[in-house]
């Protein structure tokens, strides 16, 4: 009995350590606002990076989503004064940066990877 149970105990503890972690964040107006991190739910297999604009030259504004979800949205729509893209990927912290349409800087890739590092160190792995 106590051998069935420490079986269980270790693979509901192997099944949480290695889930899928994923930036997180909502109408961010910046990616650096979006380092946040989350773990997946077992049947959400993605992270999912949208990235949306509006407005013209300095009354545009943009707004970055990040989440897990089960599935992979292909969304790419662009009518001129209004866009819409997301992107997905399926390892952990694979979401760092924006959407294909967000211009990714050096300096926010560092940032990620140390944000990855700090999550991974604290919590133990």
């Amino acid at each position: 009995m106590k051998t069935s149970l420490l079986v269980v105990l270790v693979a509901l503890c192997t099944e949480s350590a290695f889930s899928l972690r994923c930036f997180t964040c909502k109408d961010a107006t910046f990616n650096i606002h979006c380092l946040s991190t989350t773990a997946c739910a077992d049947h959400e297999k993605y992270c999912v990076t949208t990235y949306s604009t509006m407005g013209y030259g300095k009354d545009r504004k943009q707004r970055i989503t990040k989440k897990c979800s089960a599935f992979c949205p292909a969304i790419d729509l662009n009518i001129g004064i209004a866009g819409v893209a997301s992107s997905c990927c399926e390892t952990s912290f694979c979401n760092v940066s924006g959407a294909s349409s967000v211009k990714t800087s050096y300096t926010m890739v560092t940032l990620g990877i140390l944000a990855s590092l700090a999550c991974i160190l604290r919590l133990g792995f």
